[in-house]
């Protein structure tokens, strides 16, 4: 029981760190992947990403997202943003976007921090 909660804690920290890790710079690099559909400030294929965290996933007003999206329940956190990176199609089956995922958990991590700062509403 004891080694079970410390393997629990040990997940939790280590989850927490990768999101503290990431590099802002290096994560816009990564985010120009992104600018096929998305940006920062206006509607294209994809949402904008601007005002992102805290955000329901689908809530954008007067964008043609999936019924799997819209009613998906998620709300954009740091977590739940790495999980939906890592492979969008498993984490909401039926998703529009079609995006094979970023596998690689820092750059993931960069990514996220990135948006943290660009993805602040004004």
């Amino acid at each position: 029981m004891i080694r079970s909660a410390l393997l629990l804690l040990a997940g939790v920290l280590w989850a927490s760190s990768a999101f503290a890790d990431g590099d802002a710079a290096r994560g816009e690099l990564i985010y120009q992947r992104c600018q096929l559909c998305h940006s920062i400030r206006t509607d294209d294929v994809g949402p904008h990403h601007a005002g992102l965290f805290g955000r329901h996933a689908g809530s954008v007003p007067d964008f043609p997202y999936s019924d799997a999206m819209r009613n998906s329940g998620i709300v954009w956190s740091e977590t739940t943003l790495d999980q939906f990176l890592t492979n969008p199609q498993a984490y909401v089956p039926g998703t529009r976007m079609t995006f094979a995922g970023l596998p690689d958990t820092q750059e993931r991590a960069d990514v996220i921090a990135y948006l943290k700062e660009a993805a602040k509403l004004p």
